[in-house]
């Protein structure tokens, strides 16, 4: 396979491995299981099993197991064709997938900084509002 089409599956196929790992490890739909994981993954009495539990709460971990799950299903291999090449892409796959994901909690992060901010001014706003309008009754 050319290099550049090896480069576009690289950078396509980290999108749905990012993905699938911020959903598992971050959001709303996977709150309860994700909690039950964090709780054995913290009181657990083996160190096997706390990591193993481990792996649902954080995406770097699980990142590894999904990349090796597109690995299977695409038969992706980067730059070698024998075995090396898996290694190389599962591990380049890994790479993009958290810059994308890092990306991603970096945008989240700004809309809601700006979300906060908007509606600190509307509150100010009201108030200024308010004081106007206790003025004009007040007069």
């Amino acid at each position: 396979m050319d290099i550049t089409i090896q480069l576009v599956w690289l950078f396509t196929l980290a999108i749905p491995i990012a993905c699938i790992s911020w959903t598992v490890t971050h959001e709303e739909i996977f709150k309860e299981p994700r909690d039950w994981c964090v709780k054995h993954s913290k009181n657990d009495r083996t160190i096997l099993a706390r990591k193993a539990f481990y792996l649902f709460t954080c995406e770097y971990c699980f990142s590894h197991y999904v990349t090796i799950v597109f690995l299977i299903l695409c038969n992706y291999k980067l730059l070698l064709n024998d075995w090396r090449g898996y290694i190389l892409a599962g591990f380049s796959l890994v790479f993009v997938a958290n810059v994308y994901m890092s990306l991603f909690a970096l945008l989240r992060q700004a809309i809601k900084k700006e979300k906060v901010e908007i509606e600190k001014i509307e509150i100010e706003k009201i108030e200024i509002e308010n004081e106007i309008d206790s003025e004009k009754l007040s007069s």
